[in-house]
Formats: C-alpha cells, sequence, structure tokens
C-alpha cells in the first residue's frame, strides 16, 4: 500500500546513530535493526517536497487557522480483551492503543494540528496534522500525517520502537479509510514519524472520496509500541522482574541468562556450588550466582560486565554477536564440569539430559546395530516443515539402506536395512534448537530461513519414544528465544512464561514488560510480515519445554533458605563496596589523597632520595579538600595515635634536580583550605615527623629561617649497603664537624671514629664535604631542608672493596637497571627481576640470568623485546659488542625493561653456526605442534629427522613405524614428500608454504607395486578454500572405496554421523569428481599425474572431503573454532 507512491521522501533507519550518553549505570543499548518502508519521514525532515512544520502546542491555532476540535476518541483495545490477559497491564504502562483526532475547518489549515496526549508505555504520543507543499514543476498540496512520541523530553537516552497504522477515516458506507502503516525506532532526534504526502490535497477534499464532512476530517492512529528504553520504565514494579543491561552485543547472552534463571530447579544448584575461595574475577560459577542473586533481589537492571570477564572474555568480545545456541551448550558445558565433586553434582544431567537409540536393523537377517547416545539439545529442522510435529517426525524418519548403500553387517555381508533414530529417555527440560540459519551453497553463506513454523503451548512426544515412560511425555512451553534480523547480526529478546502458568513477559535486555500470549507464541511462528505488531524477520529461534510431570518441582519458588548464608553475606558486602565505589566515584572533585611517609619507610631504602614510590607504599587518606590544617593534623592524631604537639608535616617537592625532598611548610593563614596548601595537587606527598615516644616531649620548636633539616645515611663499602640513620634539624651556622659525635652515635661508631662526609645531591652527583671546619649554609651547596648527609668510617682498609667509597656506590647505583626477563617460550610468563649496570656485556647479563636460572650461561638465548607491542623481537648473537645500555635504550623511558631467553639443549655458539628450522609436528591424531629444530646449515633432510626423533621420541605410536617423514605443505594440502638426501637450504619455506614432520604409519612403510600414498584434504565447496590438516592414506588398486572410506574415518577419529556429511572427489586440475562410494573401486591410474600440453605434468590428483553441510559446528579440529569460556 506504501511501496507503490514514488514522489514521498525516503529515509534509511540503518543510518540513525543513537547518541546516547551512557553512564556506568547504563551500558550500552542494541540499536534493533528496522527496515523503513520509503514513503516514512520525520515531519522535520528537509526535503523539496517537504515544508518544514511548526508544532501547536496547544489546542488552537490563531485567527488564520482552522479551528481544531480537542476532543478524541480512545480505544485502549482493538479487540475484546481475552480473559485469560486480564492481568496485563491496562493502564499508561498498556503496548497498544487506538485514539482518534478530528481536525475542523480543514479547508483553512495552515499550521500544525496537534492532538492531546494518549499515554502507551508511558510515553505521550499525538497525532499530527499539517499542510505541506512540493515545489516541482508544479506546486502540489498534500496533508501530512505523523505520529509524535515523548516530543517535550530532551533527553538523548531514550528511544521506543513501534509500529502504527495511520488512518484516514472515510465517512461514506461504500467507501474504505485510507491507511497507511509505519515501523520507527522514536527517539529524542527523531520523536515523530509519518508521511509528508499522506494524500493530495486535491484527493482530501474531493467530496466524493467521503473524507471530508461539515469541513472536518477523522484521524485515527493504532499503535502497538514495546516497551521503552532509557526513560522511567519501572520493569519490577510493572512485572516483578527485572532485565540485564546490554554490553555492546550481549543481548544474546542476556536472553540465554533469563531462560536459565527462571529454571528455578538449576537456580538453587547454582546458589549452592562452593564458590567461598574462588577468584572473584575469574570464578564463572560465583559471576553466576551474582547475576542470579542481583536478577532475584535487585529493583534495577543487573550488569553482566563480571560474568563475560570471568569468562575470559576482553571487551571486544562484548561487542561481537554469537550464537546463543552455542553459548548455551558451552556455559551448561562449563558449569556441569564445576560441579563435579560438590553437593550439587549430576544436576545438569538430570535437567536437561536425554537419550536417543540409533538403530539399523536388517530386513532379511536377524541381525540389529544399535548405540544410545545422551543428548543436552535437539537441532530441529524447521526448512520445509509446518511446526514441531513434523521437525520431530522427520528426526526420527527411517532410512532405507539398499542397493549402492547396503549395510555391512559383518559375517552377514551386505544387507538391506533400515536405519533410524528413537529417543528411549525424554529429559525434564527440553531445550529444542531451531535450525534457522543454514549454508547455502548458492551464496556461499549462512542464510536465515524466515519461513513459518508453528511450535504449541502443550507438546506432547509419546509418539516418538522408543517405549513409554513412567510419566507422560506432555511438555508445558517455558521460554521462547527470539531473533530480530539476519545472518548479518540483528537482536534477539526472550519471551518467558515463569511459573508456566500461561502469563508471559517479554525480556528485552534491561526492559521487562507484560505480553499476551499470541505476542509470545503466535508471533514468533515467522513469516507473518504484513502483521503490523511484529517486527521484520522475527521468529523464534530455541524453545525451552518443561516436562509437566515436572514442572511444580523445577519451577518451585527459590527463596532466602535455598541460598546460603556465606553466599548472601558476600554478594551482599560486594554490594555495599560497590555503593561506597560509586559514591566516592560521584563525589571524587570533592576529595584529594594525603600520602604519608614516615622514617619507618625510610630504612632499607638502598638507592637515591630517602624512599622509592614504587616499592614503598604510602599510607594514604581520602581527605576533603576544604578541610584546614589543623583538620588534618587532627586526623593523623587519630591514626597514628600520637599528640597533635608530638608531629610535624613535611610536604614532599620534586626539586629541578629530579629529586624528591621534604621541604619546610609555610601557613600563614590557619583558615587556608589543605587544597590550596597542597598548590591544587590531588596527590599531595608529605613526610610526618613524630616525637620520640620513649621521650614523652613535644617535638622541640624548628626555625625555618635559621634551622636546617637533615637526613643521614651510612654507607658500608665492605656490603655495598645504606642505612638510614634517622635526620636533625640543627642551625645553619653550625659547623659540619661538630656534627660528627651525632654521626657516629647514630651509625654505631666509637666516639672519636673518623669519618668521611659526603651530601647527596642528585643521581650520580655525590660531593665529599673537603673542610669540615666550615658552617653548613657554606659547605652544603644551596642548603635546603631535606638535604641529605652521606657518611662512612674513613678507614685505608677501603680500598681493597669493589665500591669503596659512598661516591662510587651512587655512581654504580645509577647506570643500575631492574630489567624484566621473560620465557619466550611462555607467552603468559610474568617473568622475573633482576638489577644489572648498564655498562654490563653480553656474557655478564648472560652470567647473571643463568645464576638465577641455575644453568649454564650458554645454554641460554636472549632476544630484544619488540617496541611496537609486548613480545620477543630478534635474537642476540652470543658474539653482541655492545652493552645492556643498548640492548634497552630504544624502550620507552618510564616502562618496564624487558628482554626474553629460552633454555637451550645446544650452546649458544654451537647454535649460531646451525639453521633454525621451523616445522609442525604432527601426531597420529592429526594433532599440530609448533616445533623449532636446529640442524646444521649444511645438513640434509635426514639429519633434520634424526634431530626431530631424538626431541620426539617418547610421542612416538607403540604400533608405529619408529621412522619420521617430511613433508611440504601448501595451502592445506601436502604438495610432495622431499627425499632424505635433499639439502636443507633447498627448502624454503614461504606464504602458504610450511613443512611438517610425522611418524610413518606400519601400513604406509612398504608399498608394493599395486599400492600408492593418496593426499588427502579438506575442502568447502570450492577445492580451493581447503582448510584443516591434511594426510595421506594407503589405498590399492581395485579395492572397494568402502574400505578406504572406513580407513579415512578411523584416521580422523569421527563418528559415522559425521562422515555422512562429507562427500568424497577426486579432484584433478582443479576440477571435483565426485565418487559414488557404494560404486567406485580404487584405480591407480586416476590418482597418477598425466602428461598434457608440450611434455609438461599436471598436478598430482588428490582425494578432497568437501564439507558441504558447515552449519552445524563440530567439535573436530578441521570445523570452525566455537565460541570459548576461558575459565
Amino acid at each position: 500500500m506504501m511501496n507503490h507512491l514514488g514522489e514521498q521522501d525516503k529515509k534509511d533507519e540503518q543510518d540513525r546513530v543513537q547518541n546516547l550518553d551512557e553512564t556506568e549505570e547504563m551500558e550500552t543499548q542494541e540499536a534493533p535493526g528496522v527496515e523503513l518502508q520509503p514513503e516514512l519521514v520525520s515531519s522535520n525532515h528537509d526535503s523539496p517536497d517537504v515544508g518544514n512544520r511548526s508544532p501547536a502546542k496547544g489546542g488552537k491555532e490563531d485567527d488564520n487557522s482552522a479551528v481544531v476540535n480537542g476532543d478524541m476518541a480512545m480505544d485502549a483495545q482493538d479487540e475484546n480483551p481475552d480473559p485469560d490477559e486480564e492481568w496485563l497491564e491496562q493502564d499508561g504502562s498498556r503496548s497498544q492503543a487506538t485514539f482518534s483526532f478530528t481536525v475542523e475547518n480543514i479547508s483553512k489549515l495552515k499550521e500544525t494540528a496537534l492532538s492531546q496526549p494518549t499515554i502507551v508505555r508511558n510515553l505521550p504520543w499525538k497525532i499530527m496534522a499539517m499542510p505541506r507543499s512540493s515545489h516541482n514543476e508544479r506546486t502540489t498540496k498534500s496533508l501530512g500525517f505523523f505520529l509524535q512520541c515523548n516530543a517535550d523530553c530532551d533527553s538523548p537516552q531514550w528511544s521506543c520502537h513501534a509500529a502504527a497504522d495511520l488512518i484516514l477515516k472515510n465517512h461514506k458506507k461504500d467507501k474504505e479509510d485510507h491507511v497507511k502503516r509505519i515501523t520507527h525506532v522514536f527517539y529524542n532526534k527523531e520523536n515523530d514519524w509519518g508521511f509528508g504526502h499522506f494524500i493530495s490535497w486535491q484527493d482530501l477534499l474531493d467530496p466524493e472520496r467521503g473524507f471530508v464532512v461539515d469541513d472536518s476530517i477523522d484521524l485515527e492512529v493504532k499503535v502497538f509500541a514495546d516497551a521503552p528504553h532509557g526513560v522511567s520504565w519501572d520493569s519490577k514494579k510493572l512485572t516483578g522482574y527485572v532485565g540485564l543491561k546490554n554490553q555492546g552485543a550481549t543481548c544474546y547472552m542476556n536472553s540465554l541468562l533469563q531462560a536459565l534463571f527462571f529454571t528455578n530447579k538449576l537456580r538453587k544448584a547454582v546458589y549452592l556450588m562452593p564458590t567461598e575461595s574462588d577468584d572473584c574475577s575469574k570464578s564463572v560459577p560465583l559471576a553466576m550466582q551474582r547475576v542470579f542473586y542481583e536478577l532475584q533481589y535487585s529493583d534495577k537492571a543487573v550488569a553482566t560486565k563480571k560474568l563475560t570477564k570471568s569468562f575470559g572474555w576482553e571487551t571486544l568480545d562484548s561487542f561481537m554477536q554469537h550464537d546463543v545456541q552455542e553459548l548455551c551448550r558451552v556455559l551448561l558445558d562449563n558449569m556441569e564440569s564445576k560441579m563435579k565433586g560438590t553437593c550439587v553434582e549430576g544436576v545438569m544431567p538430570k535437567l536437561f539430559e536425554g537419550r536417543m537409540s540409533s538403530y539399523i536393523m536388517c530386513k532379511h537377517v536377524d541381525y540389529v546395530s544399535t548405540r544410545i547416545e545422551s543428548f543436552y539439545d535437539i537441532q530441529m529442522n524447521i526448512k520445509g516443515m509446518k511446526d514441531v510435529y513434523e521437525s520431530f517426525h522427520d528426526y526420527i524418519a527411517k532410512e532405507n539402506m539398499e542397493g549402492e548403500n547396503k549395510y555391512d553387517a559383518g559375517e552377514y555381508g551386505l544387507q538391506e536395512a533400515v536405519k533410524g533414530v528413537l529417543f528411549s529417555l525424554l529429559p525434564p527440560v527440553l531445550h529444542l534448537q531451531l535450525m534457522r540459519f543454514q549454508y547455502d551453497p548458492h551464496t556461499d553463506s549462512n542464510v536465515k530461513i524466515n519461513d513459518r513454523y508453528e511450535f504449541p503451548f502443550k507438546l506432547d512426544l509419546t509418539p516418538f519414544l522408543s517405549d513409554p515412560e513412567e510419566t507422560p511425555s506432555t511438555y508445558t512451553l517455558h521460554a521462547v528465544l527470539v531473533h530480530s534480523g539476519d545472518n548479518h547480526g540483528g537482536h534477539y529478546v526472550v519471551f518467558i512464561n515463569p511459573k508456566g502458568d500461561g502469563k508471559w513477559c517479554k525480556f528485552d535486555d534491561d526492559v521487562v514488560s507484560r505480553c499476551t500470549r499470541q505476542e509470545a507464541i503466535d508471533n514468533n511462528f515467522g513469516g507473518n510480515d504484513d502483521d503490523l505488531s511484529v517486527r521484520h524477520c522475527t521468529n523464534a529461534y530455541m524453545l525451552v519445554y518443561i516436562r509437566d510431570s515436572c514442572l511444580d518441582d523445577i519451577l518451585q519458588p527459590v527463596t532466602d533458605e535455598d541460598i546460603p548464608d556465606t553466599l548472601q553475606k558476600r554478594i551482599q558486602e560486594e554490594r555495599k563496596l560497590e555503593i561506597q565505589r560509586r559514591k566516592d566515584k560521584s563525589e571524587a572533585h570533592l576529595y584529594m589523597l594525603l600520602r604519608v611517609y614516615t622514617e619507618d619507610q625510610f630504612y632499607g631504602h638502598q638507592g637515591n632520595d630517602l624512599f622509592d614510590s614504587e616499592k614503598i607504599k604510602s599510607r594514604d587518606f581520602r581527605i576533603r579538600k576544604d578541610l584546614n590544617l589543623a583538620g588534618v593534623m587532627e586526623l593523623l592524631a587519630d591514626a597514628y595515635g600520637y599528640p597533635v604537639d608530638n608531629m610535624r608535616i613535611w610536604p614532599i617537592s620534586y626539586r629541578t634536580n629530579q629529586t624528591y625532598r621534604p621541604t619546610t611548610l609555610e601557613v600563614e593563614d590557619a583558615e587556608k583550605t589543605v587544597h590550596d596548601i597542597a598548590e591544587n595537587d590531588p596527590n599531595w606527598l608529605v613526610f610526618l615527623e613524630t616525637a620520640d615516644p620513649e621521650q614523652q616531649a613535644a617535638l622541640p620548636q624548628f626555625d625555618k629561617d635559621s634551622d636546617v633539616l637533615l637526613f643521614l645515611k651510612k654507607y658500608d663499602p665492605k656490603t655495598k649497603t645504606i642505612s638510614y640513620c634517622g635526620h636533625i634539624a640543627v642551625s645553619i651556622t653550625q659547623k659540619i664537624y661538630e656534627l660528627i659525635p651525632t654521626l657516629c652515635e647514630r651509625g654505631g661508631f666509637p666516639e672519636g671514629t673518623s669519618l668521611i662526609i659526603y651530601e647527596e645531591v642528585k643521581p650520580n652527583l655525590t660531593e665529599k664535604i673537603q673542610d669540615l671546619r666550615l658552617q653548613l649554609d657554606k659547605a652544603l651547596d644551596e642548603l635546603m631542608d631535606g638535604d641529605i648527609l652521606v657518611f662512612q668510617r674513613d678507614d685505608s682498609d677501603n680500598d681493597q672493596y669493589e665500591l669503596a667509597t659512598a661516591k662510587e656506590y651512587f655512581r654504580d647505583l645509577y647506570y643500575r637497571i631492574e630489567v624484566v626477563f621473560c620465557d619466550k617460550t611462555n607467552l603468559n610468563d610474568p617473568g622475573f627481576t633482576i638489577t644489572l649496570s648498564v655498562k654490563m656485556n653480553y656474557f655478564q647479563i648472560a652470567k647473571a640470568v643463568a645464576a638465577k636460572l641455575d644453568t649454564d650461561p650458554m645454554l641460554l638465548q636472549f632476544f630484544k623485546a619488540q617496541t611496537h607491542r609486548d613480545g620477543p623481537g630478534h635474537p642476540i648473537r652470543c658474539t653482541y659488542e655492545g652493552t645492556l645500555r643498548d640492548l634497552i635504550l630504544p624502550l620507552k623511558p618510564r616502562g618496564i625493561k624487558k628482554l626474553y631467553y629460552q633454555r637451550l639443549t645446544i650452546k649458544i655458539n654451537e647454535l649460531e653456526n646451525k639453521k633454525q628450522f621451523r616445522c609442525v609436528w604432527v601426531s597420529s591424531k592429526l594433532k599440530e605442534e609448533e616445533m623449532v629444530l636446529y640442524p646444521n646449515k649444511d645438513d640434509t633432510v635426514a639429519g633434520l629427522l634424526m634431530e626431530a626423533k631424538s626431541l620426539k621420541h617418547h610421542t612416538l605410536g607403540h604400533n608405529g613405524s619408529g621412522k619420521l617423514r617430511l613433508l611440504e605443505v601448501i595451502s592445506n594440502k601436502i604438495h610432495q614428500v622431499p627425499q632424505e638426501d635433499v639439502l636443507l637450504e633447498c627448502l624454503n619455506p614461504a606464504g602458504t608454504k610450511t613443512y611438517r614432520i610425522e611418524e610413518i604409519p606400519e601400513d604406509q612403510l612398504d608399498l608394493n607395486e599395486t599400492e600408492l600414498l593418496l593426499c588427502v584434504a579438506h575442502f568447502q565447496k570450492e577445492v580451493f578454500s581447503m582448510f584443516g590438516v591434511p594426510f595421506l592414506i594407503r589405498v590399492q588398486d581395485g579395492e572397494p572405496f568402502t574400505d578406504v572410506r572406513e580407513r579415512i574415518k578411523q584416521q580422523l577419529d569421527i563418528s559415522e554421523k559425521e562422515l555422512e556429511k562429507v562427500k568424497f572427489a577426486i579432484v584433478v586440475m582443479g576440477r571435483a569428481n565426485y565418487i559414488t562410494e557404494g560404486e567406485y573401486r580404487v584405480s591407480i591410474k586416476d590418482f597418477m599425474p598425466q602428461t598434457v600440453g608440450a611434455g609438461a605434468m599436471q598436478p598430482k590428483p588428490w582425494l578432497g572431503l568437501d564439507h558441504v553441510n558447515k552449519n552445524k559446528r563440530s567439535r573436530y579440529n578441521y570445523f570452525e573454532k566455537a565460541i570459548k569460556i576461558l575459565n
């Protein structure tokens, strides 16, 4: 009805961006993908055909305007309500409404006319009408008809998806109303949507059309709205439940979590999992307990960041949409493994595990083969199926094995048989995964099947059981997980029947709303895009049924008594901490950090200044910026237990010579705030001087003009150590030699000991005080509070020590650097730290690291760190003539200095005369492992294999040949087997070419003239789209291909069911010739290269395994990787 008109404006919903001002409380909300019809425009959309409107806020216009009748007829529901749905919202939170608006004097309408608001989903909705003109070759006038939502709200955070019929009523009985439909996401910048040219003005006023009566028209709107996001929608109040916040693209996970949460028996089991000693950031069970607890007790939407963090996911994972069916399987597997050995072991299989029997029954002999398999969910084929029952019939349909496909019944030979599946046990909770996404070989991609597919509220599966069970196999629908969109993405919601009583709620991320049974079930069958209330491409994707006989047990209420006290206390404590953290964050601008150091923290420091802030942690106080100094002193007195007059604050300042030293605190105004005293520094560092507690006396007065505060250090050349010896406050006129008695006492020297005294000026500048008779202000350059004196015994024996003087010690210290050494072979190795001199050469470095590792320095190889990312770079040769400074200088000045090492089995000087050969070791089960070998540069393949055998002798198979071979692999296909006499210098791995080493199977060691080693490789659709691990297999001329197929099955270690999905083809010159398995017998000629033009040889044919059905993920290594939970 809308798409045949061409003059209207076009607007693509996908170009719209919701500019939501997110906070920590509101995580990102996915924008629903909605397709708009081309006529739909916002009323203020500028275009040559559409005039700008100026909305009228009141009910009347000026004298030249039409009189607008403010009376509205409104019907809250189009149809009589279902008695079963009386519990639904009957107030402003309702989901749909029909309301009308009469515009009088329509022929004189010049400005915008607005109806009175009607409340739907707690938002005001208005009808908007206006005359619109377009100026093309001739001026045309039309009626603009729009639906407006929440127009008076300026917040950028709200949005509401709605669909509506815009109706111009016809007053003639034989004429139809003029109706157009809109679908739109209303939000701050587009709060109205409709048609700028709803109907031409001429047609509107034509008496024959029947729209105008007494110069009036009646406009009507039928609106269907989803619960809004970002506004005051109280899910808890309206439904009793809360939603989950969306981290970016986690709607699929939110839907699954809600379905699991309302499986009450599972929730109880999760609560009982022991997590007291678990790491709060890595424990998946604890994170699940936390989410379930918050969903049960919180009044607001619950965050899931801690849960995804416990999965080991990075931030990017939260913005990548995954498959909800796959996540369900992986998450339940993870939880089941964590339950083992606990009081809830076995809960998962008791809830979700069913069993099916796969059978093959011969028709003419008494032979039956059966295999019992367990399942946690059932994949339902929906293509071409009407409903769930048809899918179950398809699942258990019998397949005749006749003709070429006869069954090998052992001693009975090939027999006609029937193959099929029967269900022997159905679980209490049944997960049905609807295969909406299937691979389309024509487009080489997954496509979504949006066909109509029905599922009942009550499901009877008795006909599909091999034998009747003790209780009826009837089920009640509990949850419907729904996907809107296509194979490129979309949005997930879940409809849940929490108590199993047919009263449904819709869980759309952070918003929960009540809904009808039709919305939950019928509207999600698919194939109903013509229905106004259903979004485009919206249909069920996963169904959860609960067995009627188990319904009361599984949905039994979860109370406080079901949650262990320890868990409740832990979560409540986390809540308090989180509330406090948020409060602190919101009030951060009112506070600053007071970082206090005392003398106790100076003892043991071996470097420059008095402490190393990276190693010594200060005692921190969060104080208000408007606090005065007296308030700070009272706070410190309480914290340290000293009277206020027994303490003195010395601010620690950063000097221009790159040192941190205490300095005098100058406060003239007693009411001056600490923020001003700290000169607006949010982190104020201070040294807290305290009186000697044994003397029980106040600190002596300090005259900032005539006294100076000095700190003392003692150096011992024998041990090459520094000892902190306290501080003194003395007159600036005191002579240096007068300090010697105090220094001897502090240093533990006998009275009268001769001392050498230095001033520690800055790093690598320690000056000896030559004349001890000088006053302090003359002897020390620029005497200041916080200066440091270093003294040592003046002893002739000092010369025998490596660092004889304090000056030499600090010079050596200046060149010291902490270097982290990480194991190159362990990506997660945190490494260890060694303090080295930047003047060290290669062998001095190697010796220091070898001592730490307790190994030979020659059995270590070192690697530089990369500058652009964290990881090892180029190796460092043992003949390297530079110093440590040259190796680490390019790194960031303040960054961590890092080098990498690896242990060797041969000495480094020998290694550097060898060739590094990277290859892959492949086990008999086709498992790959990277391997690095070091043969001599002039060695052959034979020498390479000998070294590989010495490394892998313990992994060789018990029934293997013990002999190895080298394979050249190009683009996942074996290209050739290099002979043992080939020189290694002739092998050049580049691009997609790699080399692999493997043990030769016993049956491939000696081949006769009728046998051949055949290359087998995996591909998908196109023979050039190869993947996985290729392999060699022995074939014999004339043997049935079924024998080859069986050997391939054993080599891949897969089930018959998996192998049935594979087609076999002989690939010649890039063309696949598919094999009819029952007919074909191996011909060696088919796999021999043939001569083509000019005597050239074509590539050798190979056997291809075409994986035609990749829509169902497999556990085997040649299929695509699955979603992972890493913890």
